[in-house]
Parts: structure tokens; C-alpha cells; sequence
């Protein structure tokens, strides 16, 4: 199994979702964040005053999926996340050694 990890564009969520949901993810965990990267922030313009912000706002999807799926999870965020312009995001996948469904006991695949 494995824990997929993508920091992506908040506006983007919805695409991703449905995209994930059409091959077969049943559940995924979305939280706000703040970040930089190559990006490095960027100037904005509130009220006529000029202001830089240091931290990009992004969502940070995560993702346990079996590993006949994983390669297949990743291809679909990817594909569906990427504008071609800095600050798309990333992609981390780290293997998961068991999962356990706390309401019915269930473990690894079973529990996804």
C-alpha cells in the first residue's frame, strides 16, 4: 500500500476529485496549507497597497491506496493538476506497512 501525497492548487480540487473518484478512490483526506517552493511567494495589490506574500496557499491531498493502483492515483493527479506553469505542486509517495479500519477492524486492503 501506499500513502500518496500531493500539494496542489486549491481551485483545482474538484477536477482532481472527480478524476480520482472515476478510477475507483473511495476516500481521500484534503487540508489547507501554506507553503514556498521555487515559487517563492508573490507580490499582491489589496486596497492600492502592495504586500508580499511569503507562504502560497495550497491543498494538501493525501491518498492510501492499494498498489495495484498507486502508479494509476498518481498518473491521474498529475495529469489533472498540471497547469505547465510554476506552483502546480508536488507529489510524494511513501509505502504504508498496515492500516486498520478502527470501526470494523478491518486491516491493509480490506481497510481502505
Amino acid at each position: 500500500m501506499k500513502l500518496i501525497t500531493a500539494m496542489i492548487r486549491p481551485f483545482i480540487l474538484d477536477d482532481v476529485r472527480q478524476a480520482l473518484s472515476s478510477i475507483g478512490v473511495q476516500g481521500m483526506t484534503v487540508t489547507e496549507v501554506k507553503g514556498f517552493g521555487r515559487q517563492r511567494g508573490h507580490t499582491e495589490i489589496y486596497r492600492g497597497a502592495e504586500y508580499i506574500v511569503n507562504f502560497v496557499p495550497k491543498l494538501k491531498l493525501e491518498v492510501v491506496a492499494s498498489d495495484d493502483i498507486s502508479q494509476r492515483v498518481v498518473e491521474t493527479i498529475q495529469e489533472t493538476a498540471r497547469s505547465g506553469k510554476i506552483g502546480d505542486g508536488k507529489i510524494f509517495v511513501q509505502n504504508i506497512s498496515n492500516v486498520i479500519r478502527i470501526r470494523t477492524g478491518e486491516t491493509d486492503d480490506q481497510a481502505i
